[in-house]
């Protein structure tokens, strides 16, 4: 029997399946912080087949609280086997039940877990984008509802073999790190979020009040309008673990140039040394050291896809290890991340695309940031007082 802290990690048995109590805490922070499941809310639990000892958690403590789960569950091959033999029309395809539950859910929950972070690696990159093309409808369903506050989302990972290896972390290495980021070793995990969501409501409240914004680091100095923009508070409610601040940048007011320090990783594809140059909002050069073709496709997935649709800064200084993993990655303290194509509307963003993908940029030497001129940020934290 292994203890980290206050929690004894011995296996116990939902289902009769063997797990450890740190999943079923975490299914209870999920479930009762992060979505405020109630009863009789309808709950859509997704997840691939690694994560099934998270799913059957969620569903229990659903249960348990009088909630109407249901599960829909990805299987790697299927989804290669689509891709690669599929027709136009297939990859493209919607099943109208999925539709139907995005219409319809109260809230939804969306579990990462890889059996192989690499099964898409020959896939063809245009394939890639006609999925994403076909999916811009149901995303579109869930935006809408979500900036309208008629869905509650999130999403959180739950450790497996393959995204240990990505991370370069035995698996038990890897729980620990996984848990260690939500702070599920805590006594009270929530009231611990609760806390950084005081702390960045102040920042957020800042920067409501700015109208332009400046990133200057290495290879980058880049500029925007954030005026009238929303600036979003990430605590734990819609990405567990969390800790970032994001908006929405003014569709047409990017200009500058910005080298971004970690790879960018698409559907388990590598994109490294990635350099992006603006003007009026627009990508207009675009290259990378490694993966470029898949660069450069993603950028024609549609017209939204050459604007930004988020610019944001990692807040979460116990994550300090690049795992190739987004979800912790973008989190990163000392970072600044941006998005290619869809905008967030509850930021007031406009853009829209059938993709959203994020870039990370370390700050921690040479980065600052600037808010109507004003330096507000200087090697990775914040000088806002």
């Amino acid at each position: 029997m292994r203890f980290y802290g206050i929690i004894s990690i011995e296996p116990f048995l939902i289902g009769g399946l063997k797990m450890d109590r740190r999943i079923e805490k975490l299914a209870d922070v999920l479930l009762n912080y992060s979505l405020k499941i109630k009863k009789g809310d309808k709950l859509l639990i997704s997840g691939g087949e690694a994560t099934l000892p998270l799913i059957k958690a969620v569903y229990k403590k659903a249960i348990e609280l009088g909630a109407f789960p249901q599960v829909d569950i990805g299987i790697e091959d299927l989804t290669e086997m689509l891709l690669k033999y599929g027709s136009e029309e297939q990859i493209t395809y919607v099943p109208e039940s999925q539709k139907r539950a995005f219409e319809t859910v109260d809230a939804i929950l969306t579990i990462w877990g890889d059996v192989n972070t690499r099964f898409l690696t020959n896939v063809d990159a245009s394939k890639m984008k006609l999925r994403s093309r076909g999916r811009k409808e149901l995303m579109e369903i869930f935006h809408k509802r979500m900036a309208n506050k008629e869905l509650r989302w999130c999403g959180t990972q739950f450790p497996t073999h393959a995204n240990a290896q990505e991370a370069s972390m035995s698996l038990s290495e890897y729980e620990d790190f996984v848990y260690g980021a939500g702070f599920i070793y805590e006594d009270d995990p929530v009231a611990r979020w609760m806390q950084i969501k005081k702390e960045q409501e102040k920042i957020c409240e800042y920067l409501n009040k700015k109208e332009t914004l400046r990133i200057v680091s290495k290879d980058t100095d880049i500029t925007m309008s954030i005026k009238g923009r929303k600036w979003i508070n990430c605590c734990g409610e819609e990405n567990f673990p969390d800790g970032e601040v994001f908006t929405s940048p003014v569709e047409d007011s990017v200009n500058g140039y910005i080298r971004f320090s970690f790879p960018g990783i698409y559907a388990g594809r590598e994109i490294e040394d990635i350099y992006l140059e603006f003007k009026d909002g627009k990508v207009v050069k675009a290259k990378a050291a490694k993966g470029e073709d898949l660069l450069l496709e993603l950028l024609e997935t549609d017209e939204g896809a050459k604007f930004l649709g988020e610019v944001a800064i990692g807040t979460n200084y116990g994550i300090q290890k690049f795992t190739k993993n987004m979800l912790f990655d973008e989190k990163i303290g000392g970072t600044i991340h941006l998005a290619i194509g869809r905008a967030f509307p509850e930021a007031g963003g406009k853009n829209m695309s059938s993709i959203h993908w994020d870039m990370l940029c370390d700050m921690k030497e040479e980065g600052k940031i600037y808010a109507d001129g004003e330096l507000i940020y200087e090697k990775g934290q914040f000088l806002i007082k």
